[in-house]
């Protein structure tokens, strides 16, 4: 085996438009992965921190969705392109990888910049501005908007994948409705449904359902703000794709009372929450004018860990709350976490499962470095 510290990994390139890196997605690598045993957090619901009679020096029983995985380290969609992005990362450390949100159509990506550094500390929501760095500083303003290949090219290029992901891997696929004018909630519960039944039938392990994206003004990114319309969407999907595992990607929820809501529609129908997906806000350039456009853009990065720690850990009491009888969510941490302490401190918080982003594609080593840490 390669080590990963005699190589320059290839990484996006943010200088570069979408179409660029689509096309010039690396291959896989070979490098010494470590395995993850117990992490030393309390045993989970879900079996995630269940460790063996050996006791907490043990290795563990990981699962994702009730599907046995070798570590709870993952890649949310945003970074994994096409199937050979999702194979590069598969072999540097990630056992569930998200295949970037697919559409029900070809839908172009917005120009560049689609990653532009910003300068700002921990995030809570109620930030009116942030400003751009000259390089990468642990956060950056997401602007891809939602962009997908024709259905043939992603079912395809699925299907390849899937068949290509080494055993213990697992390949879940981010899907979206795309909003029509003159759409009722029916129709764009249809196009999700449609997409989720494509990504099965393509050889998808999961689906995530795209329920929150900062960067779309339509409802098709904001249908986590909206329970009931969550609820009929989530269980139009559940009734096409039958038991495959399910999984909503929402954003962050600001009071108690929608957190409930947004619990209590979804339980029937889904098997795990995904959050959070970014923290919107306006992004002012060097000139003192906002860009985008002047619209909102999400943050991710460093600038959204805490708040995302304390959102899984909310969901997670409100779930404590209910009788012990009652259908418990996986609860994905996304959001900052860089460290093997980061993936504990979500851990802890309740999460299940962490999955990375922006920190993966600022070092393609990070998911290796995390699970030396964890050993």
């Amino acid at each position: 085996m390669i080590q990963p510290s005699t190589l320059t990994l290839p990484r996006y390139d943010i200088s570069r438009d979408y179409a660029w890196n689509y096309e010039h997605a690396p291959e896989p690598v070979k490098v010494d992965v470590p395995p993850v045993g117990f992490v030393g957090v309390p045993a989970l619901a879900g079996g995630v921190g269940v460790p063996p009679s050996g006791g907490v020096g043990a290795v563990a029983s990981w699962t994702f969705c009730g599907l046995p995985v070798a570590s709870p380290l993952g890649v949310a969609a945003g970074p994994l392109l096409n199937g050979r992005w999702v194979l590069y990362y598969a072999s540097l450390g990630f056992d569930v990888l998200t295949y970037k949100t697919v559409r029900s159509g070809l839908r172009p990506c917005y120009p560049l910049p689609n990653l532009q550094p910003v300068t700002v500390g921990p995030m809570d929501g109620s930030e009116e501005r942030v400003h751009v760095a000259g390089s990468m500083q642990g956060s950056w303003a997401v602007s891809f908007g939602m962009p997908s290949q024709e259905p043939g090219v992603w079912r395809a290029d699925i299907e390849r994948t899937r068949a290509r992901l080494p055993r213990g891997k697992l390949l879940s696929v981010s899907v979206v409705g795309t909003i029509q004018e003159g759409w009722t909630i029916d129709d764009l519960a249809a196009d999700y449904a449609r997409c989720a039944l494509w990504s099965v039938e393509s050889g998808a392990d999961c689906v995530e359902m795209n329920f929150s994206c900062p960067n779309v003004a339509t409802c098709d990114g904001q249908l986590y703000q909206d329970a009931a319309g969550a609820a009929l969407v989530a269980g139009r999907v559940r009734c096409e794709i039958g038991k495959q595992p399910l999984i909503v990607k929402i954003g962050r929820v600001a009071s108690e009372e929608d957190a409930r809501a947004l619990l209590d529609a979804l339980r029937p129908h889904v098997d795990a929450l995904a959050m959070t997906n970014s923290i919107a806000t306006f992004v002012v350039g060097p000139d003192g004018e906002k860009m985008f456009d002047g619209q909102r853009r999400g943050i991710c990065g460093s600038a959204t860990f805490q708040a995302s720690v304390a959102q899984v850990a909310h969901f997670d009491r409100l779930q404590r709350e209910h009788s012990a009888a009652a259908r418990r969510l996986d609860l994905i941490g996304v959001g900052g976490a860089s460290t093997a302490e980061h993936v504990r401190a979500y851990l802890a918080a309740g999460a299940s499962a962490v999955h990375l982003a922006t920190a993966v594609m600022v070092d393609p080593e990070v998911g290796l470095k995390i699970r030396r840490g964890l050993r």
